[in-house]
């Protein structure tokens, strides 16, 4: 049930799960409205209830498009445990959604690691994606984030099996992540090459992100191949971007993106 049917808030969308031969259920919102349709992608240990989520579903029902949004494999409602999957299995996640649960073209806003995925899905499903929104785009950032650790501590990591991985949105302080989840990340960096992706890109970034540096965004707007691409720096900016002015902008971005897929289409 959606907890949003309690009196004195507003209709949101109602929970569902699609069940997968080969993963466990996977919970999401879905509006059905006009094309392009928007699908968020929430960052890594985030879930579809955050506040650029709820408020990606308020904008996309007043303008009566489409609209899903979904907790990846073992976050949020989503059946599983986090620590036991990987970047992999949250690609098969979006592309699930793309090829399952919707038709037509999408816009995919992808927020930190939902960054990282969203390229991801546009280079393997390039027919469904007609734009991205990077929020504080987080390409190969855990396989960066290793790479920069002194050689005996990475040492320590691979024959510990296991890395604390430094977060101020974990309660510990830390996300534990395994040697293996490393390993298989480094198969879906993006940043080393030219990225095939052809579509509209729009990358907003804060300059005061201490979490995933400004400079990820400019290497994506480099190596795609598309030339409709803008990079938007918010200079009071933080990582979340989830303030009120963060949000409208995120919100006029997707707008301008949807009326030029309009007028093209």
């Amino acid at each position: 049930m959606a907890t949003s049917d309690l009196p004195g808030t507003r209709y949101k969308s109602t929970i569902q799960y699609a069940t997968r031969p080969d993963l466990p259920r996977l919970a999401y919102r879905k509006l059905t409205g006009k094309s392009p349709g928007v699908v968020f992608l929430p960052g890594f240990a985030s879930t579809m209830s955050g506040q650029k989520a709820e408020a990606l579903e308020e904008f996309c029902k007043s303008l009566g498009h489409s609209y899903l949004r979904f907790d990846y494999t073992g976050c949020g409602a989503s059946d599983g445990q986090m620590e036991d999957y990987n970047i992999g299995v949250w690609k098969k996640d979006v592309l699930y959604v793309l090829d399952k649960l919707l038709e037509g073209p999408q816009i995919l806003v992808g927020s930190s690691m939902g960054g990282w995925l969203m390229l991801l899905a546009a280079l393997a499903r390039p027919e469904k994606v007609a734009a991205l929104v990077g929020i504080a785009t987080a390409a190969d950032h855990f396989v960066a984030a290793f790479n920069a650790l002194p050689i005996e501590v990475k040492k320590e990591v691979e024959e510990r099996g296991s890395w604390a991985f430094p977060s101020r949105y974990s309660a510990e302080g830390f996300y534990p992540l395994s040697f293996a989840f490393l390993r298989e990340a480094e198969k879906h960096c993006v940043l080393a090459s030219p990225i095939p992706v052809t579509c509209p890109v729009r990358l907003i970034h804060g300059l005061q992100d201490e979490d995933v540096s400004w400079h990820v965004s400019l290497q994506v707007a480099e190596r795609v191949l598309s030339t409709d691409v803008d990079l938007i720096l918010r200079k009071g900016g933080h990582h979340r971007l989830s303030e009120k002015e963060d949000i409208k902008l995120i919100v006029y971005t997707i707008d301008d993106l949807i009326d030029k897929l309009t007028t093209l289409g």
